[in-house]
């Protein structure tokens, strides 16, 4: 590893460098995304640049190179900017020839504005935020591969002690959130400017407290709770090729300049502010141009789309990677058995409960035929206790498994105050989040346990539409206030409810217990706890690849299923019907998946049919006991 980076630590001078020996040709502007490309290829330097999800922005040097692992959660309407300029020496009057791109301000010299040489170019904004859920063995994971070396910024530094994300959320929050708790709505807001300017000068934490983030500072995270930045994007090419909630790992140019927080910070500057001639509103002006030291611009080289946010496999650059994937190909089965037997005693013995729940977590959206999603497979796990916390142990370990996950209490006050669809603000011309606004793959735990009697109003009812048509289509309509506009996601969502759930979902298997434990939670907790961590990684590792394999079922054996169909139907045409057959087919092909195979074989398919036989066989004796289950 060298021991200067200049291109990581300068890359604007290599950006000056490529343009003064080739500002004369269009082309210069795919070199420089080609050089770093070039560069970053080379022995894993990926992990020399530092990341913003785990390095505090204080300890990033301005105008540096920087990398991003987020989510697109809004796109702003494309800027124009001096994409070449000139300037003039007063003294000498000569001029200079200048590139303005991966910049906010021009850095020297007076600009010529009536120079015939200058450029205006045009950019996209996106607004990104970091990939909203993502667990906790995540970002160590990668917080530890990283090889960047960093320093607290001189030019950006407070003049305080710097301490890490953790320890300025310990130290300052618990404050913050009793000040917050014991004023009332007109102090929070007297003292919003104040703390602004604070937290600008003092160089935040990013991991300020979630109240205070999603109201007083308003990061607009989709989910309550998240820590980690916020950033503007400056996109220059081919930003047509990414949409809404694509998961990106951003390669760009950090900008912190002060001047960018005028706007944002002096509200006396904003009024002034004359909307016939901005064509803003003031609150469009501060969503699209917030302080920079609490929303840093990068100005991007070039991102690499995300099909996943596993750092425990190699990146789609990587040279090693196809070793990598033949070295876990060949021990799935040996990993899928020691997972099955975990989730077994999660179960509490329920071996049958165990296999759906490997079916459900390896399932994904594969491809769309018209409006049907194929491949999803939401999964309810009835028979749940309601004392208990088991479902919520549950998702603690689904979410060590798992790189994204968030669990939805289906309380009544929940499902009547939160915010789940996004919706369109025109005052501030900007996207504001809902916790249904995922990024793809992520596992969404809903627990019904918590329902209790009561009435749902206008915001519960459509949130719980909104659960409805996420289960069934895999899509979200979000509120444009005058029309609803369609975004398909894939969304793994499992259903936990003590009978049968509201909400459509894929599969039922209700839990038979073998096991009786004095005491659940501590029960629970040893099982977890005498996971190793290599084990852990190996089930992760499992869960992500299975995932990404293809799968095909030949002309033969669709053959045979269509006969074994027929001669299903014969003894009693209604026990089996196409839903069903449409069911089977779906576990068949997850369950060979589940054991590296991309085939169906005629083993896997007289599993399937054994498994459903199964768990509707329970299903029905529930119904029976019961009584009164739908």
């Amino acid at each position: 590893m060298p021991s200067v980076l200049d291109w990581v630590n300068t890359p604007l001078c290599v950006v000056d460098g490529i343009f003064a020996q080739n500002s004369s040709s269009p082309e210069w502007e795919r070199k420089v995304v080609e050089y770093f490309k070039e560069k970053l290829k080379v022995n894993d330097a990926q992990s020399w640049v530092p990341s913003l999800n785990d390095v505090p922005l204080h300890y990033l040097k301005p105008n540096s190179l920087v990398k991003f692992r987020c989510m697109v959660q809004d796109m702003f309407d494309p800027e124009f900017f001096m994409g070449v300029y000139e300037t003039v020496d007063p003294a000498t009057n000569s001029k200079v020839l200048r590139c303005g791109k991966y910049k906010d301000v021009t850095d020297c010299g007076q600009v010529d504005f009536s120079s015939r040489n200058a450029v205006t170019s045009e950019r996209q904004t996106f607004y990104c935020v970091p990939i909203p859920g993502e667990s906790q063995w995540v970002k160590e994971s990668y917080a530890c591969s990283s090889q960047a070396r960093v320093v607290p910024s001189t030019s950006y530094a407070p003049n305080r002690h710097k301490r890490s994300y953790e320890e300025d959320d310990e130290m300052e929050t618990q404050t913050e959130q009793q000040k917050e708790l014991n004023s009332g709505p007109q102090d929070v807001e007297s003292h919003r400017n104040v703390d602004s300017k604070r937290l600008e000068t003092e160089a935040p934490s990013q991991n300020a407290s979630p109240s205070r983030c999603s109201s007083e500072l308003d990061l607009n995270f989709p989910l309550p709770g998240e820590r980690g930045p916020a950033c503007l994007v400056k996109v220059y090419e081919e930003w047509d090729g990414f949409k809404l909630n694509d998961m990106l790992e951003v390669f760009g140019i950090l900008s912190v300049d002060p001047a960018l927080s005028l706007v944002a910070d002096d509200k006396e500057a904003s009024s002034l502010l004359d909307p016939a001639v901005c064509m803003e509103t003031v609150e469009e002006q501060r969503a699209h141009s917030p302080p920079a030291s609490l929303v840093p611009r990068i100005h991007m080289l070039y991102a690499l789309p995300l099909q996943h946010n596993n750092p425990l496999l190699p990146s789609a650059v990587s040279e090693d990677k196809g070793a990598f994937l033949n070295g876990v190909l060949s021990e799935l089965s040996s990993v899928r058995a020691e997972l099955l037997s975990f989730f077994t005693h999660i179960f509490l013995g329920d071996s049958l409960a165990a296999e759906y729940l490997i079916l459900h977590l390896i399932s994904t959206v594969y491809a769309r035929r018209d409006v049907l999603p194929l491949g999803k497979f939401a999964l309810n796990v009835s028979g749940c206790p309601h004392s208990s916390p088991y479902t919520e142990q549950l998702y603690q370990i689904i979410q060590q498994l798992v790189p994204s996950s968030y669990r939805i209490c289906m309380s009544l006050h929940n499902m009547n105050n939160q915010r789940m669809v996004p919706r369109k603000d025109y005052t501030a011309n900007r996207l504001v989040s809902g916790t249904l606004q995922l990024a793809s793959n992520t596992s969404l735990f809903l627990d019904e346990t918590q329902l209790e009697q009561g009435q749902l109003d206008t915001t519960g009812v459509r949130n719980i539409t909104a659960l409805g048509n996420l289960i069934s289509w895999q899509k979200v309509d979000y509120d444009f206030n005058y029309h609803q506009m369609e975004f398909p996601c894939n969304i793994n969502v499992l259903v936990t409810s003590e009978g049968r759930s509201l909400l459509p979902c894929d599969c039922q298997v209700h839990l038979q217990p073998t096991l009786t434990p004095p005491n659940l939670e501590e029960y629970l907790k040893t099982v977890l706890q005498a996971q190793l961590p290599s084990q852990l990684n190996k089930y992760r590792v499992y869960l992500t690849v299975v995932r990404s394999l293809d799968y095909s079922i030949s002309e033969q054996l669709t053959k045979a299923v269509e006969e074994d169909f027929v001669e299903m139907r014969k003894d009693d045409p209604q026990s089996v019907n196409a839903e069903d057959l449409h069911r089977m087919l779906i576990v068949a092909r997850l369950l060979s998946l589940s054991y590296g195979q991309t085939n169906l074989s005629s083993d896997n398919w007289v599993k399937a049919k054994q498994m459903e036989m199964m768990r509707v066989s329970r299903t029905q004796q529930q119904k029976c006991l019961n009584g009164n289950e739908p």
